[in-house]
């Protein structure tokens, strides 16, 4: 049963989000030192960091079994496995953004760390006022699960209108805007955001590809943050799983690069797990209105969530051979 916010046991003590918010900025740090020299990441390179950013929760999720129970453990590797499976789709709408923008390949990591950076802030925003509501009652699991419904139609009916097309960035409001304020250039300057141009300040295309992806940020922590309280009211856990979930995506990016489109039913498979979530926080409410409803328990949940995701992989491989034998 989860409890609200203000009666759940945290297991963020004051020195555990302290220590946990200095490794992250020490992390982030490491980052902007790496992408400071523009340069394209080669595939060992990229897998490399990868195993780091994944040996990282691991050691995590065994450190909060240790000290913490299973229960918390059960809660953060469910949390950890549904954002990262959102932070994939995520990363593919990066994807389609800088090949939009024809971003060059030695500047795609620098663009993908400010990305990084802006989700981590936002979704540290999010889960804090996530945390606020969820103080006000129950009825607050009611209104993360309606809208991870909603979104679960809307991933959905997406899929399979095929909407995941390449975006038309002169149509974004934001790049729009940007080009009423400010003159843009019309190449690339490095990583530099603005320069002079003719006597005046100018934006860079760097500056505006940066700003798209900020706002798909905003987007996609509307998402993600209902979608970690669905499985745990910890807000220490579920800041946890998102950090845990976005670092790395830098590197996951060259990795996946070319396999992400080959995911064709991946949105098919996040639909059905946020509607599994939204329905989940649904009987949370309803438990805690009439004891009698049942609730769904977090080990089912993280079972839902893996065989789903391993659904979704074998379907679009077994698509991906079917299509290729058609040619």
């Amino acid at each position: 049963m989860y409890p609200l916010a203000s009666e759940a046991s945290s297991i963020g003590s004051p020195v555990l989000w302290l220590v946990t918010i200095v490794v992250l900025l020490a992390l982030l740090a490491l980052d902007f030192v790496i992408t400071r020299r523009p340069h394209e990441v080669g595939m060992r390179e990229a897998v490399g960091w990868s195993v780091f950013y994944l040996v990282l929760p691991v050691l995590f999720g065994l450190y909060v079994w240790l000290a913490h129970g299973t229960q918390p453990s059960v809660e953060f590797a469910t949390g950890w496995v549904l954002e990262k499976s959102l932070s994939v789709d995520n990363l593919f709408v990066f994807m389609l953004l800088l090949s939009a923008f024809a971003v060059p390949e030695e500047l795609r990591q620098r663009v993908l760390l400010y990305g990084i950076v802006g989700a981590l802030v936002l979704r540290a925003v999010f889960i804090a006022l996530g945390a606020a509501i969820l103080q006000a009652g129950a009825w607050a699991f009611l209104v993360f699960g309606l809208v991870l419904l909603a979104t679960a139609v809307k991933i959905f009916r997406d899929a399979l209108r095929g909407d995941q097309h390449q975006p038309d960035i002169n149509q974004m409001r934001s790049v729009r805007l940007l080009r009423r304020l400010m003159p843009v250039t019309e190449d690339f300057r490095g990583p530099r955001m603005t320069v002079l141009s003719g006597g005046r300040r100018a934006l860079t295309p760097f500056a505006l590809v940066v700003v798209a992806v900020l706002v798909t940020d905003v987007v996609f922590a509307v998402d993600s943050v209902p979608a970690a309280y669905g499985v745990t009211s910890d807000p220490y856990l579920v800041f946890a799983t998102n950090a845990f979930a976005l670092l790395g995506l830098r590197a996951l990016y060259f990795v996946l690069q070319h396999a992400l489109s080959r995911l064709r039913h991946l949105n098919h498979g996040l639909a059905l797990i946020l509607a599994f979530i939204g329905v989940k926080l649904g009987m949370t409410w309803a438990h805690r209105t009439w004891p009698s409803v049942p609730e769904i328990p977090t080990v089912l949940s993280l079972g839902v969530v893996v065989v789903t995701l391993v659904v979704v992989t074998l379907t679009s491989m077994r698509a991906n051979r079917r299509e290729r034998a058609l040619r």
